[in-house]
């Protein structure tokens, strides 16, 4: 089983009301969760980021974290208080250049000794690009297309310097790249920093087969991971590549009790904390499209159609067709007799593992071995203790189950995951 850990703070899944969280940006934060992961034989620790603050009506969406330092100058400093641990930087394909950000990367490699990783995201949102001189020039149906690009183009870049470590001239010359010169740096202690990438459509599984070496994937039953995984693994033969290429880890929480009715009444509070009123009210206006203030957020779900392409949001990725959306949570609604707070936590809770320790652990371990995940991104619910209980109390069941490793066998986070360095192209 691999386990990594998500940095807690974007959205609305850290419980910023709990006495115990603490800062998003003080490096203590970071440096602690790091630290309770690597003591736990963590794979990689996980960050996330954001090109533009969102905004909700027109205004600075107050409900979301504001002020997370950039990744990769986060993960650098880690490097300096950790020793094996993996470091996972989120950085954007489409508002970055291959030869600047490999280079970032391949540094942060060098510097970790070979922990490396980047988390792959795109982005066709042209609020975003108002950021960028480029601004919000890229379709849709072209970010996928410029990120297996990137890709590519980017570990040619790694590969570029001899075996002997004599820099030798590159030249990439494609539909979104246009670059030659020679590169600044060596190649990186485990050849190319792991690549991650987060997407749950057709063209991101495509995406994951062809390029990835894991895949950050989110679903809630045991059966929709294990169809997720025949899917997206079955679709790597075509690009020869093996079933062990590409692990899965879907982002999960755990909320632990002495007993499972203990355990159960903690996640339930965690749910009410995380879904406030005032956060209910902005997911239904993201579905509907319509202003819902004066909507009672313990009352049914709004009566009025959704507008098929809402825009009150900016900023946010796009979760499918509104409509259907708005249909489906009726029925749900409707089946379950809940009330518009309700049904928003029902339906967008992510795949939770509730219970004693011991349930925790047989029930990862179930997932593992019945290939519905080869791991898991746990995503804890306070910054930045969240992750400490379940090192202390879960971590040592796994391995005596023989479910997960009792010391690091390698130094690189490809060693971590099985990976084997990747074959040095001319």
């Amino acid at each position: 089983m691999h386990l990594a850990a998500h940095f807690p703070g974007v959205n609305n899944t850290t419980v910023w009301a709990d006495p115990r969280s603490g800062s998003q940006i003080d490096f203590a934060s970071f440096e602690h969760l790091a630290r309770t992961a690597e003591r736990g034989l963590f794979d990689f620790f996980f960050l996330a980021e954001g090109l533009r603050l969102r905004e909700h009506k027109g205004r600075i969406h107050d409900l979301d974290v504001v002020g997370r330092p950039e990744s990769l100058t986060v993960l650098n400093a880690l490097a300096a208080v950790t020793e094996r641990l993996g470091l996972a930087a989120t950085v954007n394909a489409t508002f970055n250049e291959p030869y600047e950000l490999a280079r970032r990367l391949a540094t942060l490699d060098h510097l970790s000794g070979g922990r490396a990783a980047w988390n792959v995201v795109t982005s066709s949102d042209a609020f975003t690009g108002e950021n960028f001189r480029r601004g919000g020039y890229l379709d849709r149906s072209e970010r996928y297309t410029r990120a297996a690009e990137f890709v590519a183009t980017a570990r040619e870049l790694w590969d570029s310097w001899t075996p002997e470590g004599t820099p030798r001239p590159f030249a990439h010359h494609g539909r979104h790249f246009d670059i030659a010169g020679e590169f600044t740096l060596p190649r990186s202690p485990q050849g190319h920093p792991v690549v991650i990438q987060a997407g749950d459509s057709d063209e991101g599984r495509e995406f994951a087969a062809s390029s990835a070496d894991v895949i950050f994937s989110r679903h809630g039953t045991l059966e929709a991971g294990r169809a997720f995984y025949t899917d997206v693994k079955r679709r790597l033969a075509k690009y020869g590549r093996s079933h062990g290429d590409l692990k899965i880890m879907p982002g999960v929480t755990v909320v632990l009790g002495d007993t499972a009715a203990e355990a159960q009444e903690r996640a339930e509070e965690i749910r009410w904390q995380q879904v406030s009123p005032q956060t209910a009210l902005l997911t239904l206006e993201r579905i509907w499209g319509v202003d819902l203030s004066g909507h009672d957020p313990d009352g049914p779900l709004p009566d009025v159609d959704p507008v098929p392409d809402p825009q009150l949001s900016q900023g946010r990725t796009r979760q499918g067709d509104s409509i259907a959306t708005a249909e489906k949570w009726r029925a749900l609604a409707q089946e379950r007799g809940l009330s518009s707070r309700q049904t928003v936590i029902e339906a967008s809770a992510r795949q939770s593992f509730v219970g004693t320790p011991e349930e925790v652990a047989a029930e990862l371990t179930e997932f593992v071995a019945r290939d519905a995940a080869d791991g898991f991104v746990l995503v804890p619910h306070l910054t930045p203790g969240g992750l400490d209980e379940f090192v202390d109390r879960v971590v040592p069941l796994l391995q005596e189950r023989g479910a997960f490793r009792t010391r690091y066998e390698g130094a690189t986070l490809r060693s971590h995951l099985g990976l084997a360095e990747p074959v040095r192209k001319a």
